[in-house]
């Protein structure tokens, strides 16, 4: 018996998504090695990314297959609804093998015996897990295979979300809202970094009254003092000092499903820079988010606030936005559509992105961020939390 996140049905539909782009791109089958795929696909969810593992879909075939260490196959068993004939695992002796044994031995068996070995088969060949190793045993093992780098066939297929996902989304966006809170209220003067983080995580964990919170695919990042003109540094020992700013990042996650927020708050009375600031980064957000509707483009979204900002002598070159929604480590976005110039991506009903438009300079680091959904009308922010500098 499966751990109930999704009907069947809803699955099914996915993997019928899958298979209608195969066919586009003239492909018999694809390996699937990112995690949160192979979730979407079959429901699987497990800390087995460290070891290979795979969701094979081919053309003919009605169910996918799972493919993972042996002592995983009850996680598939426990999370999917696969029937047992689509769940295969391969033996331990494969995994940091001393044997010259590779998991992608087995895998290519797999697709031998479901007799696309001599076919096109789509690998997603830049997706975090999927190694060189991985990539020329799959070569040797099926000299007559011909293969093709399909990394985001399935990630554009997750672009627009269901109600379902929506939902996941809306419940982790209450979690991100209680993380925020937690953090920002633990921050203060002769507070070390980490007792900050330990405040945020509790929260993540904790979730609501009403459900828990997951692990989320990156850890809360917190930047302070000196270095908030970096946004990927994590906590430290370090007290925070009067005349500190702290930007704060994280995701609250319900069921893999994400919903990031980033809020910046600041040790003491604020330079002026730094609210001047804050107050330019929420007119532009305000701007962008206006921008969105279905039709136009991610480029457009970035125009709004690319020409907000510009009134003030502010540039940003980064993109200020990406799609995202179910994630493991290390990332929960979905590498397909950004809010940057240039991606003329046309915005559709349902689909989810994080807007982060971070301004980071030698004087002033700045973040606040929203997710949001594409609506019929407009753009539906997730979470409920001010829009502003915050200080301790």
């Amino acid at each position: 018996m499966s751990r109930e996140v999704f009907e069947e049905a809803e699955y099914e539909r996915r993997v019928d998504r899958a298979k209608e782009r195969l066919h586009e791109a003239d492909l018999d089958a694809i390996v699937v090695s990112d995690p949160a795929n192979m979730n979407y696909l079959t429901g699987y969810d497990g800390w087995s990314f460290y070891v290979h593992q795979a969701v094979v879909v081919t053309a003919e075939r009605d169910e996918p297959v799972w493919v993972g260490r042996e002592m995983d196959a009850g996680g598939a068993r426990a999370t999917t609804h696969l029937s047992a004939e689509s769940i295969l695992s391969y033996s331990d002796d494969h995994v940091h093998s001393p044997y010259d044994l590779h998991p992608m031995d087995y895998v290519a068996g797999v697709l031998e015996d479901l007799e696309v070995a001599d076919g096109r088969i789509g690998l997603e060949m830049d997706a975090a897990y999927f190694t060189a190793k991985s990539y020329t045993r799959l070569q040797q093992n099926l000299p007559d295979a011909e293969f093709e780098d399909a990394t985001l066939l399935v990630s554009w297929v997750r672009i627009k979300k269901s109600e379902q996902e929506l939902e996941y989304m809306r419940e982790a966006a209450r979690i991100s809202e209680n993380a925020m809170q937690a953090g920002i209220d633990a921050i203060g003067e002769g507070v070390p970094e980490y007792e900050a983080a330990a405040a945020i995580y509790e929260q993540l964990i904790r979730g609501t009254d009403e459900y828990g919170g997951d692990y989320p695919s990156i850890v809360p990042l917190m930047p302070s003092g000196d270095h908030t003109d970096t946004p990927h540094l994590t906590w430290t020992d370090r007290p925070f000092e009067d005349g500190d700013p702290v930007i704060i990042e994280l995701s609250g996650c319900r069921h893999r499903y994400h919903s990031p927020l980033a809020r910046t708050t600041f040790v003491g009375d604020p330079p002026d820079v730094l609210e001047e600031t804050a107050d330019i980064v929420v007119e532009g957000i305000e701007a962008a988010l206006d921008a969105v509707e279905p039709g136009v483009t991610c480029e457009s979204v970035e125009k709004a606030w690319r020409d907000t900002i510009a009134q003030y002598g502010l540039e940003k070159e980064d993109r200020i936005g990406y799609s995202m929604g179910l994630g493991y480590p290390p990332d929960w976005g979905e590498h397909t559509a950004s809010i940057r110039p240039g991606d003329e991506t046309v915005l559709e009903e349902s689909m989810t992105f994080h807007m982060i438009p971070g301004i980071w300079t030698e004087a002033v680091g700045m973040e606040i961020s929203e997710t949001f959904r594409v609506t019929s009308s407009g753009a539906e922010t997730l979470a409920d939390f001010p829009r502003k500098l915050f200080t301790a």
